[in-house]
């Protein structure tokens, strides 16, 4: 997940080449209308984040971030994974009490608005919410960082709803090595990570390898005894050299584990071109702020930027599912979380432009079930019924 927001792109650089000017209208019209019949889980949105803004109202549409319940019900959404995110610069600095200060403000949308949204502890009551019309908001710990060295602190955020870890972020913690760095502390999962791993098989939370090393995947597989999730993440084959998506030995790897990868939208996380690009951009915008007065606006005015293609979305799903199988790839936007969006994906309104594509590329509806959330529930199902 990266953190920068810069909105005014949106507003002056959305690319208009959206599918839904042309194509063939009686397959944008059957993805409508399984978007509406189908229960779609997105494993990462970012949404906390946005409710420490007191202004902030979940349920009134809005240009304020990419997530809110009207433009989730346009888009077929049923189910999002709310991600409980601490940065890496909170570790032994404060990152327990932030992740419950974001807990405690999803548990305040399930008791303001008790017809709209349930936090869901089971696969089985995202089920049940779906047939309800309530929309449920699981919640995913982004970071390990608030564990701070105690399974005591695990078995707290168990209680308080919490049914995914993501082991790390951006930098090694004291329970693993990331992606995004190279010290490797531990070469893997640390001491205290393999405790954790094994207790998290034994309460049911599922184990969020999104993020991590290379090394810590492999330990976290020898470990684990259940299937394992990636939250959000893409193909590494697709990004020569980008660390942060998935290699096809580890993809193969994850599918004998019976897990499931969730492809993330952000289009430099997707897309080495569009990243380089976007990094070459911010440089500009930095030295264009330095001599002059119009700021912002003026700069995205004068410097149009490639926001990236749905296209890059489709092809990581694609490719996730040659090398994984189709019964181990599902979705996992980051809304919220990432710099740059297509224009075809920019919020959870948009998810009917996934299943379209899939169609023109002629997944079935019942293969586009499984990757629009039946996988991520039935690994969900497979790992409650095997803790303890």
């Amino acid at each position: 997940m990266l953190r920068m927001f810069f909105p005014i792109i949106f507003s002056f650089f959305c690319i208009s080449n959206l599918s839904a000017n042309g194509g063939d209208d009686q397959l944008r019209k059957k993805a409508d209308e399984i978007a509406k019949e189908i229960l779609i889980i997105d494993t990462h949105i970012d949404l906390p984040l946005l409710l420490l803004q007191k202004d902030f109202d979940v349920t009134v549409e809005s240009n304020n971030g990419e997530f809110d319940l009207p433009r989730a019900n346009k888009g077929g959404l049923n189910a999002a994974s709310m991600s409980i995110y601490t940065s890496s610069r909170t570790e032994n600095n404060g990152s327990f009490k932030r992740a419950d200060t974001l807990i405690y403000l999803v548990q305040q949308l399930e008791s303001k608005y008790p017809d709209k949204f349930t936090i869901a502890v089971s696969a089985e009551e995202v089920e049940q919410n779906f047939k309800k019309g309530i929309f449920s908001l699981p919640m995913g710990l982004e970071n390990g960082s608030p564990l701070e060295g105690s399974l005591d602190k695990l078995h707290y955020f168990f209680n308080k709803g919490v049914r995914y870890i993501t082991l790390c972020h951006v930098k090694d913690n004291h329970v693993c090595d990331s992606s995004g760095d190279t010290t490797n502390t531990w070469n893997g999962l640390s001491p205290f990570g393999e405790s954790v791993v094994r207790e998290m098989n034994k309460l049911g939370i599922m184990v969020d390898v999104a993020h991590v090393s290379d090394s810590s995947f492999y330990d976290v597989l020898r470990l684990s005894k259940v299937p394992v999730i990636v939250s959000h993440s893409g193909c590494r084959s697709l990004t020569p050299g980008f660390m942060r998506c998935m290699s096809d030995e580890m993809l193969k790897a994850l599918a004998k584990n019976g897990g499931v990868v969730n492809i993330f939208f952000g289009s430099t996380l997707l897309n080495n071109n569009v990243r380089n690009e976007y990094e070459e951009w911010q440089k500009r915008r930095q030295e264009y702020l330095k001599i002059k007065d119009h700021g912002e606006t003026q700069f995205a005015v004068e410097n149009p930027i490639n926001l990236g293609s749905i296209q890059d979305v489709i092809k990581h799903i694609d490719h996730a599912v040659k090398v994984a199988g189709i019964d181990h790839v599902g979705i996992g936007s980051d809304f919220d979380g990432v710099d740059l969006l297509a224009a075809e994906i920019k919020d959870v309104s948009m998810y009917p432009n996934i299943i379209y594509e899939l169609l023109k590329l002629g997944y079935s509806e019942k293969d586009i079930r499984k990757i629009m959330g039946e996988n991520f529930l039935r690994v969900w199902k497979t790992i409650d019924k095997n803790k303890g």
